[in-house]
């Protein structure tokens, strides 16, 4: 029987990694949180990221157990707050959609709790522990070594992990 493990680092610069085990073999799949850009019409018209529903739906798999990692929110970075929930909700209604069920088969996680797992109590800022993020995800999963360098980090692919030895037993 073949068990999907998903972690979803919440937001538009996140990502989402996959790990398939099925039996002895283990496949990975690791890919940015897929984006639009559209306009944002408040006072003054600009340009803001949502996530492409439609995207992140073809590129889930329909069954497994999500890890979906809780969104930053701090009233003294309002509009990245924003964006951060903004994107919390559209993950979860793609979730419900495709069959995924709260405290059943789709679980919150702090950030804190899967990078205790895996990077350094040492590793202190938001640059260090994204390139911590990123060598230990190289040495993990060295077949995703591109991807974690084009991204930054391999947050997605890490608590996908986290989450294969949480729930794989």
């Amino acid at each position: 029987m073949k068990k999907v493990f998903i972690g979803i680092d919440n937001g538009t610069s996140g990502s989402i990694g996959i790990i398939g085990v099925d039996g002895a073999v283990t496949k990975t799949a690791f890919i940015a949180t897929p984006v639009m850009v559209v306009y944002n019409y408040t006072k003054k018209p600009s340009k803001l990221q949502r996530i492409d529903f439609r995207e992140l739906i073809n590129n889930l798999p329909t069954k497994g157990i999500v890890l979906l990692e809780r969104p930053m929110v701090n009233p003294k970075a309002f509009v990245a707050t924003q964006s951060a929930l903004r994107a919390l909700e559209a993950t979860l209604i793609v979730l419900e959609y495709l069959g995924y069920e709260r405290d059943k088969s789709y679980f919150f996680i702090d950030s804190k709790e899967w990078q205790r797992e895996f990077i350094s109590s040492g590793v202190i800022g938001h640059d260090a522990m994204k390139e911590a993020s990123k060598q230990v995800g190289i040495e993990m999963f060295p077949s995703n070594r591109g991807f974690i360098e084009k991204h930054g980090d391999a947050d997605g692919l890490l608590i996908s992990e986290y989450c294969r030895r949480k729930y794989g037993k």
